[in-house]
């Protein structure tokens, strides 16, 4: 695991402390990912007085599966006990509930992008952005001590974008001179690649941002060194796959996609428990 995300655990949610935002913050839609439909800001009714998940255990029988595939990155236990200082948002006004709903999903993007900055300082390649990616983290990081009213004003898109650039770079320094087997890195980024048959393919250092890989089949697949920012891997078949050294991989990508126990994976990350399930 990269040294300095291993030592930042307040970037992987903490249900413990945190009171079951996502449960009620977040919309969910009728679907293949949720069993019902909930708009935002109403509590799941498996959500139970203590803010745990009633059915934790048994979500994808039971037809939870987006919630099984979703991470806060840290954004729940820091709103609950940071931002409002432990006030529950069953108690008090319900001024005080919207706004923790409204800042919840801001804090949310901001410590997703803590985490790629995070790993492109771990990036030898990125040296030369490395003064840069430092700043940029130091400024994300000011941004989510924010107060409520702060963070609901903040424009994270145009923040997005800010970073977003620097990454990219990141990317492009990390991948130089990891070609496949014509020597040539393979760009496929924001590539419509869903139920793409690319069994065994070679896709060393391909930059895969934003792709849409949902149902792709991706076994024995060799994707050390790719960009997989952004990409959607929703019941992708990763099975005997490589993914050594794959950088802005997050665990919620890889938790719904599918994988075996040969998947190899960054140290960064977990392999699902639902894998083995499968074998």
């Amino acid at each position: 695991m990269p040294d300095q995300i291993a030592g930042r655990p307040e970037l992987r949610g903490d249900c413990a402390r945190c009171f079951g935002l996502c449960c009620v913050a977040l919309p969910f839609a009728a679907s293949a990912d949720f069993a019902l439909d909930k708009p935002a800001g109403k509590p799941c009714p498996n959500l139970g007085g203590d803010h745990r998940c009633g059915i934790h255990t048994d979500l994808r029988r039971r037809g939870f599966t987006g919630c099984t595939v979703y991470d806060c990155f840290g954004a729940g236990q820091k709103v609950s006990q940071l931002t409002f200082g432990g006030q529950d948002w069953r108690t008090g006004s319900g001024e005080r509930a919207r706004r923790m709903f409204d800042v919840f999903p801001v804090v949310r993007q901001l410590h997703e992008l803590l985490w790629y900055l995070t790993e492109a300082l771990e990036l030898p390649a990125a040296r030369p952005v490395h003064a840069d990616l430092r700043a940029a983290l130091d400024e994300t990081e000011r941004l989510t001590l924010g107060t409520p009213d702060e963070l609901a004003a903040l424009d994270v898109p145009a923040h997005r974008q800010r970073v977003n650039v620097l990454l990219l770079r990141t990317s492009e320094l990390a991948r130089a001179g990891l070609g496949g087997t014509n020597g040539r890195r393979k760009d496929r980024r924001g590539a419509d690649l869903a139920g793409a048959r690319l069994k065994g393919a070679d896709l060393r250092g391909a930059s895969l941002r934003g792709a849409c890989l949902i149902a792709a089949d991706l076994t024995g697949a060799d994707l050390r060194g790719a960009d997989l920012i952004g990409a959607d891997l929703r019941d992708t078949d990763l099975t005997d796959a490589d993914l050594t050294g794959a950088f802005f991989l997050t665990q919620p990508q890889v938790d719904a996609a599918r994988g075996s126990a040969g998947t190899r994976l960054p140290a960064s990350l977990t392999r699902p428990v639902h894998w083995a399930a499968r074998h």
